[in-house]
């Protein structure tokens, strides 16, 4: 189970790498097995292998078509419902799966014959582990939800509009706001609109739409009911690449532009900043009014390998070896990561004053941590305090105590797990 997960995140890394490297350049699709560290990696076999029975079915957005909400290619976007049970009954637990984006007609048309643009392609089953396992011993706060897998397939976060769309025989269909709400509608038909808690989540982009569509999620729910956020390893940073190059404040204005998203942005940052960088949580949190938890590696290799390192700026291979395994790195290149540590710490630290706020920020090499059993919560899960993600979470959202946790920098934790992309 373990090793299926991991093949997931390659293929989903596959896509979020040659998102960022569609930026004018010359798309590379690194061909790895992904393992991890293998200090890190005793125990990764006590995590659940779940039955068939566990096995959650695709669901088709009922109304999607009448409404207009369609993935890329126009076919009807997708979730995986599991119902709640016992004292879960009447909570529910929304998590949004990352991909990337697309920022050009062709990137956005190879990614529509994919399962992030089409359902055609999406998985018709899926199991539940992390943060949706139905596992006490995987997901000791939420098991008994109501949780919901959300399919990703817009290419914007959800945040796509339809008269951005082009009409020259492209066929692309730009409605990621429309999707989201058609499917906060659907979800309130099926008893979510009775919700006493509700917690939104996602990975990366998906992590990236859940903290956009945030207070919004909160005002769909019952006044009564205690709704919460979290966006996972979904933080990006505008900063420069090795180069001196704004290769992500680059793109994010591509997909801005194509995508017309501007209109799905909080108003008050784009009042303020009127442009893309309302796409960085940087910006655009501070108005956010929902509480919202924060999990992200210090040393998101995503990050690295697509934003301070991204492929053309480094044409030598001066950083190959340092991107595919972090114990790699010379001692020149683990001070220019710990700058970039320094950078994320910097733009958390006015969401750090909220009272509300809470984070996990570890100094592990990895991307997604909340959705597979390894990272959020196992014997040899990556801890912060002796606390897993798992148990930080579940105290900051019942309120058990305030978790604002910052871990020391690489390579002080050895609970991390680190990806190495140097084994096939």
């Amino acid at each position: 189970m373990a090793n299926q997960r991991l093949r997931a995140l390659l293929r989903w890394t596959k896509w979020a790498d040659w998102a960022i490297a569609a930026v004018g350049f010359t798309i590379i699709i690194f061909v790895l097995t992904f393992f991890f560290d293998s200090s890190s990696t005793d125990g990764a076999a006590s995590s659940v292998n779940l039955p068939a029975s566990d096995l959650v079915d695709l669901t088709l957005l009922h109304n999607a078509k009448d409404r207009g909400a369609l993935c890329l290619d126009g076919s009807l976007p997708g979730y995986h419902f599991q119902k709640g049970f016992g004292s879960g009954s009447n909570n529910w637990l929304l998590h949004i799966e990352g991909g990337g984006w697309c920022n050009t007609i062709e990137s956005c048309s190879t990614r529509k014959t994919t399962a992030l643009g089409s359902s055609n392609f999406m998985e018709r089953q899926v199991s539940f582990s992390g943060i949706l396992s139905s596992d006490p011993s995987q997901n000791p706060d939420f098991f008994s939800w109501n949780k919901v897998k959300i399919h990703y397939c817009d290419g914007a976060s959800f945040a796509g509009r339809p008269e951005s769309e082009f009409k020259n025989g492209t066929n692309l269909f730009f409605r990621g706001q429309l999707i989201w709400e058609a499917l906060m509608d659907e979800l309130l038909s099926v008893g979510m609109s009775n919700a006493k808690q509700a917690f939104l989540t996602g990975c990366s982009a998906g992590g990236l739409a859940a903290v956009i569509h945030c207070d919004d999620f909160r005002e769909r729910l019952p006044q009564h009911a205690t709704v919460k956020c979290l966006a996972d390893a979904s933080f990006f940073l505008d900063e420069s690449d090795v180069q001196g190059n704004r290769t992500m404040r680059s793109f994010y204005d591509d997909v801005f532009h194509l995508q017309g998203v501007a209109k799905s942005l909080d108003k008050n940052c784009l009042s303020r900043m009127g442009n893309s960088s309302c796409l960085f949580p940087r910006e655009f949190i501070k108005n956010i009014r929902t509480p919202v938890f924060i999990v992200n590696p210090a040393y998101d290799f995503w990050q690295i390998r697509n934003i301070l390192v991204p492929d053309v700026s480094d044409p030598q291979g001066y950083w190959q070896t340092c991107r595919l395994n972090i114990h790699s790195c010379n001692p020149n290149q683990l001070e220019i990561l710990k700058g970039f540590r320094n950078s994320l710490l910097n733009a958390l630290s006015e969401f750090q004053q909220k009272n509300e706020a809470g984070m996990f920020v570890n100094s592990c090499y990895i991307h997604c941590q909340t959705w597979m059993a390894e990272t959020w919560h196992s014997p040899s899960s990556p801890r912060i305090n002796s606390k897993t993600i798992a148990e930080s979470v579940g105290d900051w959202y019942f309120n058990r105590g305030a978790v604002k946790l910052i871990d020391c920098p690489y390579p002080c934790n050895p609970t991390c797990y680190n990806m190495d992309f140097t084994r096939h």
